[in-house]
């Protein structure tokens, strides 16, 4: 069970998300302006945010710039749900650190399942488990990953990307399979979300961005610094 604050200014909308999620065993909060989800969020720390694009007083970008900037709120899971479906709008959504984006309209049962995949992959313990590969550093229980023992901010969504990558260092991995491990879904309309995971990712891996390959019509590779790609089986 997961508390959710659905940020959503058409009470017709809000009142299905809720539904929905009452009857998959969720506590949902509702906030219908942008100053208000912010407001409930900093006070009730819900574990994941439904957060509509266009609302009135502060609309849904710069409720997740304020979100991502307060360490209050800066590690809650947010998903975007909209009816801005422009693969800009999408991109530009994502680069802010949102963990996923549903538009509108939608099925309420596909909404149910994102919501828990992105809890799913929030998901820690208390305790360590602490794991290097040269200058990288991960608290898989405490989703903490640290570059040259500097603590660097990923979102969860971020942090499994890198652990499934690095885990599987120098194998080329196929897009699909990247969204399936790690978004627990996979389609076509998500290569983009992707992309901007991983154009994120290098700017946060800086000065090893290079770290991680595109690998041209397949997916990606990550390469630890200095190391030399592995003969893959033809």
């Amino acid at each position: 069970m997961a508390t959710i604050l659905i940020a959503e200014d058409d009470h017709a909308i809000s009142d299905l998300v809720a539904y929905n999620l009452e009857r998959a065993g969720h506590v949902p909060l509702a906030a219908y302006d942008g100053l208000t989800a912010l407001e409930v969020a900093r006070r009730d720390k819900p574990d994941l945010i439904l957060l509509d694009q266009m609302m009135p007083g502060m609309d849904g970008h710069g409720v997740l710039r304020e979100l991502r900037r307060d360490s209050r709120t800066q590690g809650i899971p947010v998903i975007f749900l909209t009816a801005k479906a422009q693969a800009e709008d999408r991109i530009q959504g994502l680069e802010l650190g949102a963990d996923d984006y549903v538009t509108k309209p939608f099925s309420p049962k596909e909404l149910v399942l994102r919501v828990a995949s992105v809890l799913k992959r929030c998901e820690h313990t208390p305790g360590s488990v602490i794991a290097e590969y040269g200058p990288f550093t991960f608290d898989k229980n405490a989703l903490k990953f640290y570059i040259d023992k500097e603590e660097v901010d990923l979102t969860a969504t971020e942090f499994k990307l890198m652990v499934y990558m690095i885990e599987r260092e120098g194998q080329t991995l196929n897009r699909n399979d990247l969204l399936s491990c790690v978004w627990g879904y996979s389609h076509q309309a998500q290569s983009r979300t992707l992309d901007t995971h991983m154009k994120r990712l290098r700017q946060k891996l800086a000065p090893y961005a290079d770290c991680i390959e595109t690998v041209r019509s397949i997916g990606y590779r990550f390469l630890l610094p200095g190391r030399r790609p592995r003969q893959e089986p033809a």
